[in-house]
């Protein structure tokens, strides 16, 4: 723990006792509000914490592995949530959710962090790899594919209207093949170290932003394996009782805010379960480490659409209730247009600053329209 910042040793006793407060909160006789409030903010608090531990053990790995297990482990909070509320009924939250972080991702949360990209950047253009957007592009598109034919189906009441399960487990499986077929080809190619996937620039800029003692420590874990791999057990397990928790405190909260369930499950839930995008890809931009920032990011929306939506779909069957592919028509319309922007401002490697203003404000617009669904 010496190696950590003061910042840090702070924050992580901070987190479990906000983390314990949260469990007392849900047991005890605390009123809506506070008892919501505390299940958030310990999420969010516990989601930093695994990032924190993968962010550590990925350091010897390249910005594709490293974003992947930040991203995997980072979205396992969103699992426990989900899974929680279709086992208590709560399907539009389950759904919201879901849609609700691919759509925090890919238009807030990307955004913010090109925005910062850009300005961090000497000729105000973030610039990065273009396989990954591409590929992220593509996965996105498979399953709003899905989607957009059972809204079609739904909308015009044919016969296939009447199996949406069916085709829900069939799209499913097909999802979880293509995701399959793309992440092992993807990992493979990124096997070298971070260390040399930093330009010279990026290392300068390193030198230059966090002095030699923050240099000297890049390219190397700061925790022992034992620590991080029990930093990771912590955060994970704690995760899936604090998820429980903040389904427990979520429809007598927003009861009393009078909030829509759209709402709290497209913003307040995926936000929350988001905090490792949220703060690992800031982060990363701003020490201009843009390959990294953009796969956390990146590889967050990919996973969750084409692998842990159908892999919950899967799991579903074995709870009270089902998650289909059959959405609201504003949640597809929705999809389909973050698919095009996505295509629009990533595709071609670099963005600017003006470009990730346009992608938070389109979130902005689509969580103004569901505070009102």
């Amino acid at each position: 723990m010496s190696r950590l910042s003061t910042s840090e040793r702070i924050a992580l006793p901070a987190i479990f006792l906000l983390t314990a407060l949260s469990g007392l909160a849900n047991y005890g006789t605390w009123s809506a509000v506070p008892r919501f409030a505390l299940a958030t903010i310990a999420l969010a608090g516990l989601a930093w914490i695994v990032s924190f531990a993968t962010g550590e053990l990925g350091e010897r790995f390249g910005p594709a592995v490293t974003g992947m297990m930040q991203s995997s482990l980072g979205n396992l909070p969103e699992l426990f949530v989900v899974i929680f509320a279709l086992q208590k009924g709560e399907l539009v939250v389950a759904q919201t959710a879901i849609v609700g972080s691919v759509l925090a991702n890919a238009l807030l949360v990307l955004g913010l962090v090109i925005v910062v990209g850009a300005r961090r950047a000497p000729d105000g253009v973030m610039r990065f790899s273009k396989k990954l957007p591409r590929d992220t592009a593509t996965l996105l598109q498979v399953t709003v594919f899905i989607i957009v034919l059972l809204g079609l189906s739904l909308g015009s009441h044919d016969p296939a209207s009447h199996h949406v399960r069916a085709i829900s487990i069939v799209g499913a499986a097909c999802l979880l093949v293509v995701y399959l077929a793309w992440v092992g080809p993807y990992l493979k190619a990124d096997s070298r170290p971070r260390s040399a996937v930093e330009t010279p620039e990026e290392q300068y800029a390193g030198i230059e932003e966090h002095g030699d003692a923050e240099a000297a420590r890049a390219g190397e874990p700061r925790l022992s394996l034992a620590l991080t791999l029990t930093l990771l057990i912590i955060g994970g397990t704690a995760s899936a009782f604090v998820s429980d928790w903040f389904i427990n405190g979520l429809e007598p909260a927003i009861k009393v805010l009078s909030l829509s369930q759209a709402f709290a499950g497209l913003v307040i839930v995926a936000i929350a379960g988001n905090a490792v995008e949220n703060t690992a890809g800031l982060v990363l931009a701003y020490r201009r480490r843009s390959d990294l920032a953009i796969s956390v990011v990146k590889n967050s929306v990919a996973q969750i659409a084409a692998f842990l939506y159908p892999l919950l779909v899967l799991v579903s069957l074995a709870l009270s209730t089902t998650l289909t592919f059959a959405l609201a028509p504003v949640y597809i319309g929705a999809l389909v247009l973050t698919a095009l922007a996505l295509a629009q401002v990533t595709g071609d490697g670099e963005a600017a600053e003006f470009e990730g203003w346009a992608l938070v404000a389109l979130y902005v617009i689509l969580a103004t329209v569901t505070l009102y669904e």
